[in-house]
């Protein structure tokens, strides 16, 4: 199973990170979200295309990045 990390900005509270988990699990090929505020990221198991995780966390209100 393959691991995506992004770079996730915009999120200041639990809600944001309730708001993006909930956006990156509707994308399919998902199979686990964990999204952090601390980070400000989120690394997303299973085999979901990257520009499609990044479209979902943008369609939410933030701003989103493939992180290297």
């Amino acid at each position: 199973m393959q691991a995506t990390t992004l770079k996730v900005s915009g999120m200041t509270c639990n809600h944001c990170v309730m708001a993006v988990t909930k956006a990156l699990g509707s994308v399919p090929g998902v199979e686990a979200a964990d999204v952090s505020l601390e980070k400000a990221q989120a690394v997303v198991k299973g085999s979901a295309d990257a520009q499609a995780l990044i479209a979902a966390v943008k369609e939410e209100g933030y701003e989103a990045t493939l992180q290297s």
